[in-house]
């Protein structure tokens, strides 16, 4: 007769990755659960991404943010764009991001950190965990600022209501955000959850979040006239004008239930409603620029427009300890209803200007057209297993099969649907060799967003039709000490690709495939000094037959051949709470251009931080200060191909954290 785990080790078992942990005694931990548990921050105090994270794929704890990938890019694509996120590991159809005030933190799944997702993604996995009120009453206030301006006050607290039956937490910011384009905007948000366990075996976590941002200056992208990348573009400085502000507000709310059914299953639920308004938006461009700075400045503004979209996931998992073996079959229902409305938009040609030239004119008057709407419903049914067998390994497979429907309203047109019913499915080993070597594997197949058309496209903001997308990686993890963990790993990933023909529409070119090389160290080099360390070695590459006509370049705009990621956390002997930090971070030549004539340059950035965590008024307390682009590095960004910005400079910021 099988042994069934209890209710605690069910839930951790099921809420954690299979990789960290696979010699490791079936019965006696679940896979890690030790290392992600002790690694967690207590209260903002204790927040160190460094110390935190457990590779080098990309961590966000608070207001730090380390890694090689983010949730806009993880392996060359974007994994939000593709609507690869999930809360606490179930299904979330995300149209506005959720704030630090109610995400405690955020994981990217790739690779080795997505073995044991039952229902792995091909692009990724952006990973939100929420914070969840506990047992203990705690409050937390951070004040800060940098040295562009911008100011920041936060503040989170958790109340026991009930013991630990009933819980709640809540949380506020309020700040002002000044940019390297010389823009500026402000910002508040507000949090709410509850936790209710009346018993051992069930709990329910409701949750609300909202987000506002608003006098949110819109500066130009720049758009170069032939195969050259902009003039040089002082920051710091914007010319107006004034009145086309951006505001918008978001807003996230659900709740998440887990219940120990008895018999070994556990259920898990989570329902979740995402949206965002843009009350006033406005694209800045200019156009033509030449090397001597001559442009034509064009103002497209938008009648209000937004997104909503309810989602989420219904989950039951039996777990069956049988000795050395432990088996996980998980049954998943999830699904989404998506709702758009945009489009109306006003052009207004400005004429022709130079880059250094203000803007004056007056606020015109705005006469929008009649919007187009759109509605994205998709519904997914999957059965996955996992076999975990000590010392020997584990295999998980999974099998989906989801109904995709969408439904185009544009004016003046016949309504337009779509529909795809595919089969979906993923296939995951490792296998030890030895006490301290992993060799694993993986295999997905999956039905992904491609996002949606850029503001400096002719049909700007249309959705685009979802694709199917695969991704295999094969690699290994070797402890070279118990805390010190290095990851390689080999894949590739294919999907259609998406961008600029020459009519300038945002739409299908061909394919594009990524394959590289992931490379991973992090740990505890000795006492003191923590490391997180990572490398991509990637071959980017589109095929079709814009390719083989010489329209379209091989390697895809925005994908980079190599990025490098350093960061040390060094924990001073002479003083103790002080620490020091450093990242440097390398990114190779970056195409820009569909054809391939531009490339956004190879660049390298430093940053160096300290961190003094000490008592104030008797309560923990922790001062960091940092400098971002240590050495003044000029440089532009990508936004979109043959658009481009500037980055930020050399640039000081600070806060202080004390925890109640």
């Amino acid at each position: 007769m099988p042994n069934l785990l209890g209710p605690a080790v069910l839930l951790a078992a099921v809420m954690t990755p299979a990789w960290a942990q696979t010699t490791a005694p079936v019965s006696d931990q679940p896979p890690g659960s030790s290392k992600a548990g002790s690694r967690e921050a207590q209260g903002r105090t204790d927040e160190n991404a460094v110390r935190q994270a457990e590779d080098a794929f990309g961590t966000s704890v608070g207001r730090e943010t380390i890694g090689l990938y983010n949730a806009s890019s993880v392996r060359g694509f974007s994994p939000i764009a593709a609507g690869n996120a999930r809360i606490d590991g179930l299904y979330f159809d995300q149209a506005w991001g959720l704030s630090a005030r109610i995400r405690r933190s955020t994981t990217i799944r790739v690779g080795i950190s997505a073995q044991g997702y039952p229902f792995p993604a091909p692009t990724g996995i952006v990973d939100y965990s929420l914070r969840k009120p506990g047992e203990q009453a705690k409050a937390a206030l951070l004040v800060g600022g940098d040295s562009y301006g911008a100011a920041y006050l936060e503040t989170d607290a958790e109340l026991p209501l009930a013991g630990r039956v009933l819980g709640l937490g809540f949380g506020a910011a309020t700040g002002s955000n000044e940019y390297p384009n010389g823009t500026d905007s402000r910002y508040r948000n507000a949090a709410l959850s509850l936790r209710w366990r009346p018993s051992a075996a069930f709990e329910i976590v409701p949750f609300w979040n909202r987000m506002e941002t608003y006098d949110d200056e819109k500066a130009p992208s720049y758009l170069p006239a032939g195969p050259v990348l902009p003039p040089r573009i002082e920051r710091r400085r914007f010319l107006g004008p004034d009145w086309a502000d951006y505001r918008s507000t978001g807003m996230n709310y659900g709740l998440l239930a887990n219940a120990e059914a008895g018999g070994g299953w556990l259920l898990r639920a989570g329902v979740f409603r995402s949206q965002y308004e843009d009350h006033r938006a406005f694209t800045h461009l200019l156009t033509g620029l030449t090397p001597d700075g001559r442009a034509n400045r064009l103002l497209i503004a938008d009648p209000p427009s937004g997104t909503a979209s309810t989602s989420g996931e219904l989950r039951a998992t039996r777990l069956i300890a049988e000795g050395p073996r432990l088996h996980s079959l998980h049954l998943s229902l999830r699904g989404r209803d998506r709702r758009r409305h945009y489009d109306g938009s006003q052009l207004f040609d400005l004429g022709p200007t130079t880059v250094d030239a203000p803007v004056v004119l007056p606020e015109p008057a705005y006469r929008f057209g009649p919007q187009t709407h759109d509605r994205t419903r998709q519904h997914t049914a999957g059965v996955a297993y996992e076999g975990r067998w000590r010392g020997v390994g584990e295999i998980g497979f999974g099998l989906q099969k989801t109904d995709y429907s969408k439904e185009l309203h544009k004016p003046g047109l016949a309504p337009a649907t779509a529909q795809d019913k595919p089969w979906l499915y993923n296939a995951t080993a490792a296998v030890p060799l030895g006490e301290n070597l992993v060799v694993f594997g993986s295999f997905t197949r999956g039905l992904e967003e491609s996002g949606v058309a850029p503001s400096n496209a002719v049909n700007r903001n249309e959705l685009l039709p979802a694709i199917r997308t695969t991704q295999g990686d094969l690699g290994l993890r070797y402890a070279l000490t118990p805390a010190i963990k290095l990851v390689a790993t080999l894949f590739e990933l294919r999907k259609p690709y998406f961008n600029f023909d020459a009519s300038n529409r945002y739409a299908q070119l061909g394919e594009v495939e990524n394959r590289g090389l992931e490379l991973s160290l992090a740990g505890a080099l000795t006492p003191r000094l923590n490391l997180v360390a990572g490398a991509v070695l990637s071959r980017p590459r589109a095929t079709g037959e814009g390719v083989r006509l010489g329209r379209v370049g091989e390697r895809p705009v925005g994908m980079s051949r190599r990025s490098v990621e350093l960061n040390l956390d060094w924990r001073t002997p002479w003083l103790d709470g002080l620490s020091l930090d450093m990242s440097a971070s390398h990114s190779g030549a970056v195409t820009a251009t569909v054809d391939n004539r531009v490339a956004l340059p190879a660049r390298t950035l430093a940053s160096l931080s300290g961190r003094y965590r000490f008592t104030l008024m008797e309560r923990p307390a922790s001062l960091r200060v940092a400098v971002s682009n240590l050495f003044d590095t000029y440089g532009l960004e990508l936004r979109g191909a043959g658009a481009y910005d500037v980055i930020a400079g050399r640039l000081a910021s600070a806060y202080l954290s004390v925890d109640f």
